[in-house]
Parts: C-alpha cells; structure tokens; sequence
C-alpha cells in the first residue's frame, strides 16, 4: 500500500498543471463526499465494534474459556466412569487420537498467536509511518507563504495531539470526541494546501499537496489496522477443538484427579488470554505506545 500511495504522488507531482487544478478539485468533492456521508469510514471511526466485544476483555476471555475446558474435562471423566473400562488395544488406540488431537491444539494455538502478533507488528508499523509523514509534512510546509506554512504547521501539531491521544486513549466517549476532531482537522489541512496548489500549480507546492496526502493516508491505514482483528469464527473453532481435547483427556485419565484435570484447562485458558491480549489494541494489556508521535509532538512544540 505504502508503494502504491508513493507512486501515486510522485505521479501527481509531474501532472501538467491543468491536470493539477482538476486532480485537487476531484480530491476536494471526493473528501467532502466523505464528510457528508453518514456511513462513511470516516466519520464513524468512532463505531469501532470491537469496543463492545467480549474479546476486547481479555480477562473475560480467559475466564470463560477457563469454565468452559475445565467443565468438558470434567464431562469426560464422568463419561469414563459411567461406560465400560477400554480394553488394552482400545486404550492403544485411544492414546494415539488423544495425542493427535493434542497435537493439533497446539498447532491451533501456535497459528492463532502467530496471526495476533503480526497483527500487533502491523499495528506499530503504522504508527511509525504516522509520525514520519507527519514530520515530513511538518518539513515540507516550508515551500509554502509564510503565513500558509505557519498556518498549516499549527494544525499539524494539533493534528499531532489529537493523533496521540487516540492511542493512549479507553474512554469510549472520549475517543469520539478524539475522532471528530481529527476529522475537522483532516479538513482543515487539506483545505491549506490545497488553496495554494491550485491557485499556483507547480511541482514545489504539488510537493507539499502530496506529503499532506500521505498525512491522511496513513490514518486510514491506522484504522484498517486497528480493525483487522483475528476473525471471530477463528474464536469459536479454536475453542471446539480446545473443549473437545480437554474432554478426551478427562476421558482418558486413568483416575479422576482434580489438579490433573486443571493442567490443560490453565494452560490453553492462559494461552487464550494472551493471544486475546496482544490481538485486541484497546482493551489488552500489550498495546501499541505511540513513542514516534510523542516524541514527534514533543520537538515540533518546542520550537
């Protein structure tokens, strides 16, 4: 995506001018187009529905699952001994379908956490790609009038804030409140550089156009990547499989032992709730630190 958005601006850069003006005023009605739509991703980054999910509750996750595989470990040791004893060769049998079955549980798990932190490693990629189109932009106002460049250099730092505090953010309210105003701040810096890149079409202010370009791109891939989660029927799968192993090792123990019987309900409930942990950016305990933008705002508001 990132080379892609680079070739479209080095492709808008060297546009004749006339093509210039039409591209900008296309961008302006498509961006207005987006603020007047009620369902637009732009203005509903608010209704993010993961906020109201049960996954976004890590320690809901790991209890649930906890009651749920302890209670299937508990059915099958009541199976076990209500049905007849399993012969030797049944036993044999038996071990290696438990085994498999165990075998690929982990495999499950293995698979589902790896997706959690590549989902997590995204997500910090792109908060660095913030920062530096931000400060770039930052950079680049200088080709602009002195008093659009000071213009646009105030609502990027304000621009900036607001980008920060969607990060450290939980308060559902607030972060509303946090994407409105970036909303109208989007707004805000297009509209100061878009003024002069079409009452004077050249390559220098184009320059300016397109970093501002890569300013609002890289929300966008922020929210994408905050919304791509591990899909829920993985969820529902991955615990099938989890309460069918704890149910054959229940099954297959050759007495009933409390603390046996909490062995794999802890660590695949453990297992739940780290990879629920790390998948979920709002709610979990690892979550993604916008060090880039703080000590991005940090030097653009000492000066």
């Amino acid at each position: 995506m990132a080379h892609y958005a680079s070739e479209r601006h080095r492709h808008h850069l060297f546009l004749l001018p006339s093509k210039r003006i039409r591209t900008a005023k296309k961008q302006k009605r498509s961006r207005r187009c987006w603020s007047e739509q009620p369902n637009s991703p732009k203005t509903n980054l608010k209704d993010d529905s993961h906020m109201n999910n049960v996954l976004d509750s890590p320690l809901l996750v790991f209890t649930f699952s906890f009651i749920a595989f302890w209670f299937s470990a508990n059915v099958g040791a009541f199976f076990r001994k209500k049905l007849r004893p399993m012969e030797p060769n049944q036993r044999e049998d038996f071990g290696v379908l438990q085994g498999s079955a165990l075998t690929l549980l982990s495999l499950l798990i293995g698979f589902t956490f790896s997706m959690a932190i590549s989902r997590y490693d995204q997500r910090k990629m792109y908060e660095e790609a913030e920062a530096n189109a931000i400060g770039t932009e930052y950079v680049r106002a200088d080709v602009l009038p002195a008093a659009d460049a000071a213009s646009a250099r105030e609502l990027l730092k304000r621009y900036l804030d607001q980008r920060v505090l969607f990060y450290t953010t939980r308060n559902v309210q607030q972060l509303r409140q946090i994407d409105a105003n970036a909303v109208q701040l989007q707004s805000e810096l297009w509209s100061a550089v878009e003024a002069r890149a079409v009452t004077q079409p050249t390559p220098i202010t184009g320059l300016a156009l397109s970093g501002m370009n890569d300013v609002l791109n890289s929300q966008g891939y922020t929210q994408a990547a905050w919304w791509n989660r591990i899909p829920f029927e993985a969820w529902v799968l991955l615990t099938a499989i989890a309460m069918g192993c704890n149910l054959l090792v229940g099954y297959g123990a050759h007495q009933t032992s409390t603390l046996l019987l909490l062995v794999l309900p802890l660590a695949a409930s453990v297992s739940f709730f780290l990879i629920a942990d790390i998948d979920s950016p709002r709610g979990g305990l690892v979550r993604v630190q916008p060090q880039n933008l703080v000590s991005l705002a940090q030097t653009l508001h000492a000066h």
